[in-house]
């Protein structure tokens, strides 16, 4: 065989290689495209790794019976509480990653990544980023019988008894926890934290007065707040709440410059397909621009939220970063 012919034999097996592996990767993509084209043919599950009955929860059911009516299948909600969020979340990093198994996460998972170094997951890594929900203030409340009226008798009050003063949360490294982690730090003062397993049974001590105060959510607060069961003293975001607009933020009432707010968001296990996942983003980002929808969670405080995939990816690692930040400083730690 001469040089020409083995070169031209040479030539056709690349040529076939090419073509062979072109043709894979056609087929590939179009498998993906119909199976996103055909997604979800079974009912779908948005695990909440929080109690019955939070912001959490709230936003996830609406979530989900809107993408039920929009994609013509079931979605369900399935609470998973505990561990600070851990609990559910390591469910969801283990399950197929078909996109039938969904996490609601919020702030607490940003937290956690520092919190929690040991859990037996890297947000980043073993999950993919579907799309933001909302985010929403606090609201600063304390127990009516503490006897302060504004956030100045409450650090004042603090500061003359360290660590007497107890604040509820629905858990380590949840929004609620950090919220009064740093408070206390901007304020200057020393507070008990004392975590429980939901927000519900955190809510219930605080009117009860088991517990001194509490950072709630302002969407499940305000009918406690408007019973006088608790005494409302400020709320977290950087404008007043339109909920409870009377009210100073936490920065006007004497801290300033203080700021935490609660964000909802959707993320996948790791290996979803890209296709499935864009879907899902697409449908979030109309369900979030339906004008009953936003009309809704603006009486209640919240503010929808719409990023891509690859923005809602960037906007963690960067509250990530954030929260690092405080915990490190508030000295916030856990026994793993």
């Amino acid at each position: 065989m001469n040089k020409r012919s083995g070169a031209g034999s040479h030539l056709r097996r690349i040529c076939k290689v090419l073509v062979v592996g072109l043709t894979a990767g056609l087929l590939a993509s179009f498998t993906m495209r119909s199976f996103a084209q055909e997604y979800p043919t079974r009912p779908v599950t948005i695990v909440v790794p929080f109690g019955a009955g939070g912001s959490a929860d709230v936003y996830a059911r609406v979530i989900a019976q809107q993408l039920q009516l929009a994609l013509k299948q079931s979605f369900i909600v399935e609470n998973r509480p505990g561990a600070g969020s851990i609990i559910g979340s390591q469910f969801v990093a283990q399950s197929p990653a078909d996109g039938y198994t969904l996490l609601l996460i919020s702030n607490t998972h940003a937290v956690n990544e520092t919190l929690f170094p040991k859990k037996k997951f890297k947000l980043m890594s073993d999950f993919v980023p579907v799309g933001p929900i909302n985010s929403s203030d606090l609201v600063l409340v304390v127990n009516p019988k503490l006897g302060v009226n504004n956030v100045a008798d409450l650090i004042k009050l603090a500061k003359s008894k360290p660590g007497g003063l107890s604040f509820a949360s629905a858990g380590y490294g949840t929004p609620y926890h950090m919220a009064g982690e740093l408070f206390g730090e901007m304020a200057g003062i020393s507070l008990l934290h004392v975590p429980y397993k939901d927000s519900s049974q955190a809510r219930t001590d605080v009117i009860g007065g088991q517990v001194d105060m509490m950072f709630d959510a302002t969407t499940t607060m305000e009918g406690f707040i408007r019973g006088g069961q608790v005494k409302a003293l400020a709320t977290t975001g950087d404008a007043r709440s339109q909920v409870l607009p009377n009210l100073p933020t936490v920065s006007e009432a004497g801290v300033p410059k203080y700021n935490a707010v609660i964000w909802l968001g959707l993320m996948a296990p790791k290996n979803t397909p890209p296709a499935v996942v864009d879907k899902l983003n697409a449908e979030l980002a109309k369900i979030v621009a339906k004008p009953e929808i936003r009309a809704a969670w603006e009486t209640q405080g919240a503010l929808p939220l719409t990023m891509s995939p690859s923005q809602f990816g960037q906007f963690l690692n960067g509250d990530i970063k954030k929260w690092a930040g405080v915990v490190k400083v508030s000295g916030a730690k856990v026994d793993q």
